[in-house]
């Protein structure tokens, strides 16, 4: 299980880098795993910018789905499941749509939709340290 720390945010760009780089081969469906505040929207804005997001990202807590383009004409879609109340509400607005896209497609509380998702789904688990940096577990 390969793992990566953010020792402090100036790090972010370089360990964001690393990250997509060690990613296995056609990976494109990503979920994070933490507890609230660990850092999961800001390690995702960070890859978003190694991917050439022009867009200014924010975490979907509201509209459960944000599409950012990337300068090469790709699409990054990031997902926010904390408000959902069931599986049914991913299925009413389309998820599978967004899986099948072949795009980025980043995860936010994917667990409220843990039967969804698709078998090659990778898990990425953020934790928090004591001196503040996080580790970063695939």
């Amino acid at each position: 299980m390969p793992q990566l720390q953010i020792p402090s945010l100036q790090e972010l760009p370089v360990v964001a880098t690393t990250f997509i780089r060690l990613l296995p081969k056609d990976t494109r469906i990503i979920a994070f795993e933490a507890g609230m505040g660990v850092g999961k929207t800001t390690f995702i804005k960070a890859i978003c910018q190694v991917l050439g997001v022009q867009d200014v990202v924010n975490s979907p807590t509201f509209s459960i789905v944000n599409e950012y383009a990337c300068s090469n004409g790709e699409s990054v879609y990031h997902f926010d499941f904390y408000r959902l109340q069931s599986p049914q509400e991913a299925l009413d607005f389309g998820v599978y749509d967004y899986f099948e896209s072949g795009n980025w497609c980043f995860m936010e509380w994917a667990e409220n939709i843990a039967p969804l998702l698709p078998t090659e789904t990778l898990f990425v688990t953020l934790t928090e340290n004591p001196d503040g940096s996080r580790d970063i577990r695939f």
